[in-house]
């Protein structure tokens, strides 16, 4: 009975806070609602590629099992890049997992019968259409592309696949001959087409305007990858969620090529406070997914990461303090616990009477207004910055409107 009185406190926190403490009225979607959105996690593919990041067959595994049990909607992992990863990729196919599970290739045959041998029910091929890749990476004409593409797609429906056809560097790509190459891999039965903006180049209205323009010649549904080399990955995605697509690909922690891409984490979470989405996910594993992640690839979580970083939750100011001693909404969007995260009280120099008063009161003395501000003074005039933090437990949490109560 008690950890079910814990849990409807937590959701009713939680709806208090979505009902009254967003700014709902400037967030409005005003032009194309915004539908079911599905999750792709690419922490096994796109993730493997940041700098210093590899997995073990047995890694994959857990993590595409705890993905999977998150609640993400598709999983991908390319099977190409060597003999383990291939295994890694049959593996997971064969696991019996809930989620679609994407198995990436390049627009070639001998890739997709790399992908049927590993018994692929779902592949992804890519193949590049901006003019600067084309001239300089593949030295492929526009015609041979489209070729290429068509050949490619025909080839894995004659198989019986399902698929989706990336059009890498979308975002730098003549808008003419983007249109004309999805509508040609639409027509040969690609069920899916990705726009990524493979540099990161583009703004929020930049990425809505390319979903919209493609989305204005063809039917078949829209994937978005948005790259973050300019900070901009998760607004971009929701933009192209705005425009008509209803897939983002995402990756624990953003990893991903150069800087990554969109995170799990943010995106889940703009997803159910700005548009509401009523998401079937585990969002507090995010924390956990995040941690699983930093002990396997040694990449640590920077403690300002949005949702999963320490700071996430870490109150130091004393009039913020204060505030969120009254009402913790007033500082924080969601509580730490609906994340898997914990809050945070710093001590120092920026305390003020209610962090000093708090302080006192679990040490177990019961100090007055005055004497706590004789302390918060105490802290400012030794200038030696932060001394130390607490997680509260809940507990502490207890501890915390007790002091509430009395000043």
């Amino acid at each position: 009975m008690e950890s079910e009185s814990k849990s409807s406190n937590l959701e009713s926190r939680i709806t208090k806070i979505d009902s009254s403490y967003l700014a709902s009225w400037y967030n409005k979607v005003s032009s194309n609602p915004v539908g079911d959105v599905f999750l792709l996690d690419s922490t096994l593919r796109e993730g493997e590629q940041s700098p210093g990041v590899s997995f073990t067959v047995h890694q994959s595994l857990q993590i595409a099992w705890m993905l999977d049990y998150f609640g993400v909607n598709a999983i991908e992992i390319s099977p190409i890049v060597s003999p383990s990863h291939k295994e890694s990729c049959r593996r997971i196919v064969k696991a019996g997992l809930g989620a679609d599970i994407i198995v990436h290739v390049r627009a070639l045959p001998k890739d997709i019968d790399v992908a049927l041998d590993c018994d692929a029910r779902w592949i992804a091929m890519y193949h590049s259409v901006s003019d600067i890749h084309l001239k300089y990476k593949l030295r492929v004409s526009r015609e041979e592309t489209i070729r290429r593409a068509v050949g490619a797609v025909e080839y894995a429906k004659s198989h019986g696949l399902r698929l989706r056809f990336t059009m890498e560097d979308a975002s730098r790509s003549d808008p003419e001959f983007l249109n004309r190459i999805c509508k040609e891999v639409a027509e040969a039965g690609a069920d899916r087409i990705g726009l990524p903006d493979t540099l990161g180049i583009l703004r929020p209205q930049g990425m809505y305007n390319l979903v919209r323009a493609v989305r204005e010649v063809v039917d078949t549904p829209l994937d978005v990858h948005c790259h973050n080399d300019l900070g901009l990955a998760t607004a971009n995605s929701l933009a192209g969620i705005e425009a008509g697509a209803d897939q983002i690909h995402v990756t624990i922690n953003g990893l991903g090529e150069r800087v990554g891409i969109a995170p799990l984490a943010e995106v889940v979470m703009a997803l159910k406070l700005i548009y509401r989405k009523k998401m079937k996910v585990k969002q507090d594993l995010l924390s956990e997914l995040s941690n699983l992640i930093e002990r396997y690839t040694g990449v640590r979580t920077p403690e300002s990461k949005p949702i999963v970083g320490e700071n996430a939750y870490k109150h130091k100011a004393g009039t913020h303090v204060a505030a969120i001693i009254r009402e913790p909404a007033a500082y924080e969007l969601i509580p730490p616990k609906a994340v898997g995260n914990k809050r945070r009280v710093v001590f120092g120099e920026l305390s003020g009477k209610n962090s000093a008063a708090f302080l006192l009161h679990i040490l177990g003395l019961s100090p007055s207004v005055e004497e706590a501000g004789k302390l918060a003074q105490g802290l400012k005039k030794l200038q030696c910055g932060d001394l130390f933090e607490l997680s509260l437990s809940e507990e502490l949490e207890e501890e915390v409107l007790k002091v509430e109560d009395k000043l």
